[in-house]
């Protein structure tokens, strides 16, 4: 007999053009596949969600053999803003107000950062119905923004937000971060060791059947032929730590053989085209569907991401974005010096300290050298590695043992 799971994240969301669909929303998928009953309760504040016309406050949706509960709530535009704050709190007054009558009531509840507030409505729920409460981390928070958004630890809402995390990482049934070291981390905050369980980011192979190519107008206009093209894909913002792309690409204006392609669009890609628009090997070009994304990465020699040095990579990274250039069979290189990930466990690729444009320089100078074939069969590694330990149909089974041991 199936069991009933609630998954409630205020930014999990179904596929789009725009976006692969929250991991989330794909385990509940899965495990809906499986034969049980599983409701996704999200907000429409998340900006790539394909969100319905909401009439009411909460709306129930029947979509991929499971239940999705739209609350609407207070938008925001900027990520750093009080209404930011406020739209949490406005959905954990509603998410408390949610008709329940309707619903099959749970036999585990799943509440998965961000907010961090949600954990607290999970507590009232496993009180109310009896049911196993997993706390569930796929940004720790608040180390985040005092790493890298410049908060100080002192601040009220920096120590509001660490007690709510104290409180889940101690009293939730279980603990499952996306990230391999959270539980290094979970010790630091509890002052002693409490078992972590990994489910990280996956390969959806049923997205990744319906690709689309990119036009060949858009390749003739952004990819330079004969060149060694060395590409980042993905939102271009202050998170994604591009300053030592554009310092590497300036530093290397007289090499002929290596360009640089950066697709995408973010709040910082007006300054980066200001500022360095002008060098002739470095190209701008403009965010596509997902859906083009594996046609696109396929078209590069050489793939990469980075992160500023920041506390929070000590416990590992767990992003979309890497396993897009695997599966795409890519060689990668990253500015990051954090806790070891899937490229080490696959050799599909190099890591460089993070904030170094002259070990990324090096590092790329030398794939650019390197023999067509080596840098395939690095590649292919990746993709081989990432189908056979990353597929969500596993992970998803491995999410319900955890659920339910």
């Amino acid at each position: 007999m199936g069991r009933s799971i609630w998954y409630i994240s205020k930014y999990v969301s179904p596929p789009s053009e725009t976006s692969a669909g929250g991991r989330g929303y794909i385990l509940m998928r899965e495990l809906a596949k499986l034969g049980h009953h599983c409701i996704i309760i999200t907000s429409d504040s998340n900006h790539l969600a394909n969100v319905p016309t909401l009439g009411a406050v909460h709306n129930l949706q029947e979509i991929d053999g499971l239940s999705l509960c739209w609350i609407r709530t207070l938008k925001y535009t900027s990520a750093k803003s009080l209404r930011r704050i406020l739209s949490w709190l406005h959905f954990e007054w509603r998410l408390f107000r949610l008709p329940k009558k309707n619903i099959v009531p749970p036999d585990a509840v799943i509440v998965s950062s961000l907010s961090l507030l949600t954990i607290l409505n999970g507590f009232l729920l496993r009180k109310r119905y009896g049911c196993r409460l997993i706390f569930e981390i796929r940004d720790i928070w608040p180390l985040t923004i005092t790493e890298e958004g410049g908060f100080s630890r002192w601040n009220p809402l920096v120590l509001g937000l660490a007690f709510v995390e104290w409180l889940g990482y101690k009293y939730a049934d279980e603990i499952i971060g996306t990230m391999p070291n959270l539980q290094e981390h979970v010790r630091n905050v509890l002052g002693y060791e409490r078992k972590v369980w990994c489910i990280p980011m996956g390969v959806d192979l049923t997205a990744s059947v319906d690709r689309l190519a990119v036009p060949q107008n858009y390749k003739d206009l952004y990819f330079k032929k004969g060149k060694f093209i060395i590409a980042h894909v993905g939102s271009i913002g202050i998170s994604n730590a591009l300053d030592v792309f554009m310092k590497c690409a300036e530093s290397l204006i007289d090499n002929e053989n290596i360009h640089f392609l950066l697709v995408g669009d973010g709040d910082l890609k007006a300054v980066y085209q200001q500022q360095y628009g002008h060098l002739p090997n470095l190209t701008f070009a403009p965010k596509i569907p997902k859906l083009m994304v594996q046609s696109l990465l396929n078209k590069c020699d050489l793939l990469y991401f980075s992160v500023h040095p920041s506390e929070v990579w000590l416990y590992g990274q767990s992003l979309n974005k890497v396993i897009d250039y695997m599966l795409s069979g890519r060689p990668i290189v990253a500015s990051y010096d954090g806790f070891p990930s899937m490229i080490n466990e696959a050799d599909c690729g190099a890591y460089v300290a993070a904030g170094d444009p002259i070990a990324l320089k090096k590092k790329i100078v030398d794939y650019s050298q390197t023999r067509a074939e080596v840098l395939a069969e690095m590649g292919a590694r990746g993709r081989s590695w990432v189908l056979e330990h990353r597929k969500y149909e596993d992970l998803a089974e491995k999410y319900f043992e955890i659920l339910f041991r």
